[in-house]
């Protein structure tokens, strides 16, 4: 039973409200009127093949996520694909992402597991794609010409090819840097010396006494030691050459299957032809246009980085207004609705989702706890 109190109504009506602004923003320089007339004109049956399409992708991703949860323990598909599916509904209604994190905590408190040692997973998961989004983007910009001199203004924004450039190195950078600590935690060595590092922290506050410092050293930075041993073994998946290979792999395939599923709804839409190559070039500008902060469910910035990418390759805004904005809206229900299925099946409404990160951190303490007790209990025994 999908239970909403009070506060999390309000959440959902100022999340609505934001992307009805988003929405609002986006196409005031477009007439209505013609997007409506475009509208009506677009072959809906296309919409079909391409969804199916796109949940294949999502398919994918459980099926990617059992792997890179192996570590931390076995997932059957089911178990896997209901916190999945609920933590993309959370991010199509609730504002600040808060999916990402509703994800794991959902596992954890099912499975009785960590919640860091999950997280750790989705964050794995998380450079896995914005690898294999980099790949693609440098193939992209090596295979389409692109006029470095043509600038596309929407709603406000301004895109040229040299702004993806900028894109591109910006994810790049970061990805280096998430790799690289991923890496530093991963192995013993390295983490050892991180939390040997932690663990001194308080020693370089003078002001505090002796006993003060052994008071938080022991319930705030012996927490986080605890914390990152547990990412670690969330990370687990990179020193699995074969799964890691298989993930990577499992990713490639999930977006060039979205690019795809923004080909085959093209061939419906009036006025836009391109290749294959082309939409998978657009469904990556999205991609890195919602990588900024965002409403609920995107709106606004996927249709903003969709017409731009469209118009780059000589798409009418309008056409490129109607078919993004469909491909949006045909692609967000059926996730919200499957993720509302999910929620109902195991019982957690949006209410205990949201809260349910409060839950998983109560439960780290206690298997901390029992994970101490089990280590004294090893160290008496004979």
């Amino acid at each position: 039973m999908i239970s909403i109190n009070r506060k999390t109504f309000l959440s959902l009506g100022i999340g609505l409200l934001f992307s009805a602004l988003a929405l609002y923003f986006t196409f005031k320089n477009i007439p209505l009127g013609d997007l409506a007339s475009y509208l009506k004109r677009i072959n809906y049956f296309w919409i079909v093949p391409s969804l199916a399409i796109a949940l294949l992708s999502y398919a994918i991703r459980i099926w990617r996520w059992q792997i890179i949860l192996l570590p931390v323990k076995r997932a059957g598909f089911m178990k896997a694909l209901h916190p999945l599916t609920i933590g993309f509904m959370l991010n199509c209604l609730l504002p600040g992402r808060i999916g990402e994190i509703a994800r794991p905590a959902i596992y954890c408190k099912r499975e009785n597991v960590a919640f860091s040692r999950v997280l750790g997973t989705v964050a794995i998961e998380r450079i896995i794609d914005a690898l294999c989004l980099l790949i693609f983007f440098i193939y992209i910009l090596a295979t389409i010409s692109l006029d470095t001199s043509r600038d596309v203004s929407f709603a406000g924004y301004r895109l040229s090819p040299d702004d993806l450039g900028r894109l591109f190195t910006i994810t790049l950078e970061t990805s280096i840097a998430l790799v690289v600590v991923i890496g530093l935690i991963s192995f013993s060595k390295t983490r050892k010396l991180i939390n040997r590092v932690i663990m001194k922290l308080p020693d370089v506050l003078p002001f505090l006494t002796p006993h003060a410092r052994a008071a938080i050293r022991h319930s705030v930075f012996h927490k986080i030691t605890h914390f990152v041993d547990n990412l670690s073994v969330g990370f687990e998946i990179i020193k699995s050459p074969g799964h890691l290979f298989l993930c990577l792999a499992q990713s490639f395939v999930l977006w060039w299957l979205l690019g795809v599923s923004v080909w085959v709804l093209a061939l419906g839409c009036p006025g836009i032809q391109i290749t294959i190559l082309e939409a998978f070039a657009v469904e990556i500008i999205v991609c890195f246009a919602i990588m900024l902060p965002s409403v609920p469910g995107y709106w606004g910035l996927w249709e903003a980085g969709g017409i731009f990418g469209l118009m780059l390759f000589g798409v009418p805004s309008e056409a490129a207004a109607g078919m993004i904005l469909t491909y949006h809206f045909f692609h967000l229900i059926p996730i919200i609705l499957i993720g509302l299925v999910s929620a109902t099946i195991i019982g957690v409404g949006i209410t205990q989702a949201a809260h349910n990160v409060e839950e998983a951190v109560h439960c780290e303490e206690e298997l901390e706890k029992e994970e101490l007790c089990g280590f004294i209990f090893k160290s008496d025994s004979p």
